[in-house]
């Protein structure tokens, strides 16, 4: 019996240690166990969220660039620097690139560094800057042209120069790109007159296909029709509708010009599917969306 109640207090105290040894789990997700948060946080190598600025100094080489990096209460940011690539990488005609970096510990939230500031970095170009545009982490694009020194310009979707508005394949992608269409949507007719412009445009729906597969799916398509007015900024969206003729856009937009949708075929329905609301609202209210809508 002495024997047995050795054996049994041998065995409690060795299942003591062992859940004493479990202290530094705790329960994860699906009752799985993960370990706990522990050792010094690491510093890790990253880019600015956002490049918001950009300078050229008077010897017209030294680059200033100011950048969004994580912020919090104690240091988050170390060694930020500013690089030019084009002698590793390569140049590009016309273009000076600039790769921003620096170290810190915001991937991990126990550094507190869960804000944001805005930050400087510098970099001297080999040789001056002049009419190149200058490409900040192959994303943010600058120029001097049409800019006040010492500022550089920031270019937009549409490059450093955008197209003037009117009847012209450039102007009409700025207007594509106003009225939030799809990526790969290919226009279908425009009808314009410098003031005023109704755009027809569709882009590919179903599988991916190769050419000569017969699947209706491949060739399935859907489409939208925009009406639009020209602005200083460029082509803005004031109405849409799949009906034909005048009627509802004039209703809307008592200006616009019959001339260009007199003649405007309703769109099929297969082509333009209504979108019912999700669900009924239980309070009045208004859309405040950029241009009104028709059916």
């Amino acid at each position: 019996m002495r024997h047995y109640r050795a054996l049994t207090a041998l065995l409690c105290a060795v299942a003591a240690l062992l859940l004493s040894g479990c202290g530094t789990l705790v329960a994860g997700r699906g009752g799985e166990a993960s370990p706990t948060a522990t050792g010094p946080v690491p510093w890790t190598l990253g880019e600015p969220s956002r490049v918001t600025a950009a300078r050229i100094g008077a010897d017209h080489r030294t680059l200033s660039i100011d950048v969004d990096v994580p912020s919090g209460e104690h240091p988050c940011v170390r060694n930020l620097k500013a690089v030019d690539t084009d002698a590793e990488y390569g140049a590009v005609p016309g273009t000076v690139h600039v790769q921003v970096t620096f170290t810190s510990p915001s991937g991990d939230r126990r550094s507190g560094c869960v804000g944001e500031t805005t930050a400087t970095a510098r970099v001297r170009l080999p040789e001056p800057l002049g009419g190149r545009q200058l490409v900040v982490d192959n994303r943010t694009v600058f120029t001097a042209d049409g800019a006040k020194p010492p500022a550089l310009r920031m270019c937009g979707r549409l490059g450093c120069h955008p197209p003037a508005t009117g009847c012209t394949p450039a102007s009409y992608d700025q207007a594509l790109i106003a009225a939030g269409a799809p990526m790969h949507t290919y226009r279908d007719a425009e009808h314009c007159d410098g003031r005023w412009l109704v755009l027809d445009f569709s882009w590919r729906t179903g599988p991916a296909c190769g050419s000569d597969d017969g699947d209706p799916a491949c060739s399935s398509r859907l489409g939208d029709r925009w009406f639009f007015r020209a602005e200083p900024s460029g082509w803005k969206p004031v109405f849409e509708s799949a009906a034909g003729g005048c009627g509802a856009v004039r209703r809307q937009v008592p200006r616009f010009p019959v001339a260009l949708c007199a003649e405007l075929a309703p769109l099929s329905a297969t082509l333009h599917p209504s979108q019912p609301p999700a669900s009924a609202s239980p309070t009045a209210g208004g859309s405040s969306g950029p241009a009104a809508t028709a059916r």
